[in-house]
Order: structure tokens, then sequence, then C-alpha cells
């Protein structure tokens, strides 16, 4: 992936054609069906078919165009957090009504969950809305963020920032399938971990999702 070496203006014109355009309308889908990726990519009986209403919300794929080479940002969720305590995770949360885009939301949400300004973000794209299980319709925005930024987590939702190499992310020999049982059911997801971080679930989905599309070029 020689292109990771390019400047930001030969990287953005190598991935942006390799991603989605931004949809005319906001997060709010009437009807998802199987096409959608999420959790049911590798566990199809946990397709939530009969929700016809997603909660929409949205992440920032942040990949920082560092000289020797892009990396991403990510976060470790809180501890205290009642659900998904300690995972990693894109900064991002659910639209809000005063949100007039799912760009705006995925930059609201990093700007503060993270404290990253919106104005080092040049949007590029986004990747398939991505469906969990608990009824929310994701939508990954791609930005490319310049390295002149000083992040601040947001104690009450983020423990800790940090950034993972954007080559290993998308080396497929990294990805991997781990699985386990809940309520007596064997669940799979897809995972990537780096060092002492444990990137699974939604967060590795969709970088998967990234993964394939620069794999087609």
């Amino acid at each position: 992936m020689n292109f990771l070496k390019h400047n930001q203006m030969d990287f953005r014109n190598t991935i942006e054609p390799v991603l989605d355009p931004f949809p005319e309308a906001h997060l709010s889908l009437a009807e998802i069906d199987a096409s959608y990726r999420g959790d049911h990519d590798l566990n199809p009986a946990s397709f939530p078919g009969e929700v016809t209403t997603f909660k929409p919300a949205a992440v920032l794929v942040p990949i920082v165009m560092r000289q020797e080479e892009p990396s991403v940002i990510l976060t470790r969720r809180a501890s205290h957090l009642k659900k998904h305590a300690g995972q990693i995770s894109f900064p991002g949360g659910r639209a809000e009504d005063a949100d007039d885009s799912i760009v705006h939301t995925a930059l609201r949400e990093s700007q503060e969950e993270i404290g990253l300004n919106p104005n080092l973000v040049d949007v590029v794209g986004t990747l398939s809305t991505y469906v969990t299980v608990t009824q929310y319709s994701v939508v990954p925005i791609v930005g490319l963020v310049e390295p002149d930024f000083d992040l601040t987590p947001e104690e009450g939702e983020v423990s800790e920032i940090f950034e993972v190499p954007l080559g290993f992310l998308l080396d497929k020999s990294n990805h991997q399938k781990h699985s386990g049982f809940h309520n007596g059911i064997e669940r799979f997801w897809y995972a990537m971990p780096y060092n002492d971080y444990y990137i699974w679930g939604a967060t590795a989905g969709m970088i998967k999702d990234l993964s394939e599309r620069v794999h087609s070029l």
C-alpha cells in the first residue's frame, strides 16, 4: 500500500473514490436490510429484521496525516459507563435533533469526546452504515485530520485517546475472528489486537470495511 507514503492530496485522491458519498437525508432510516454491514455479518441470525426504526448515530474515522505514515485516532471508553465500558471505539455517538447532517453529528461528538477541532478535519466520504444488535444505525464518517492538534478526553465518556498506524489496521493478516458465548449462544466478531488494545466488535467491523475497500484498488 504505497499510497500510505504519499502526500495528503495524493492520499485523498486515492482513498476518496472507494468511499461512499454522504447520504442526502439525515440518519433516520425507515428500512434496513441485510445488505448493510453490522453485527449480523458473522451472526446472520442476529439481524434485527423485525425492526423498522433504528436509533441514528455517527462516528468519525479520523485518519491523522502524519508525515511518516497516517494513523487512526481511537478511544478507550470510560470504565464506569453502564454500556461498553472500557471498549475501544471511534469518537462519535447518537444524533441529536439539532444536528443538521450526519457529518455534523460525527464532528460534534468528536469535539465533545476528545476535543478535536472540526476545522482540522477534512471529511472525504463514508463507509457502509453499520447496524448493531442494540438497534443503532451508525454511519462512519471518514475524515483526514491535520496533525497539529491538542486532544483532551471527556472524563465522563473517555479514559484514553491513542493512535494506531493505518497500515496495521488495513493489513488483512491482522484481522482475526473471535468467538464467545452469550446466553448460551455462540457469537462471532472481528478483532484486531494492537499492543494492549483489544479492537473488536463494531469498531473492528468498520475497519474491516475500510480495509476491503482499499484492497479493491
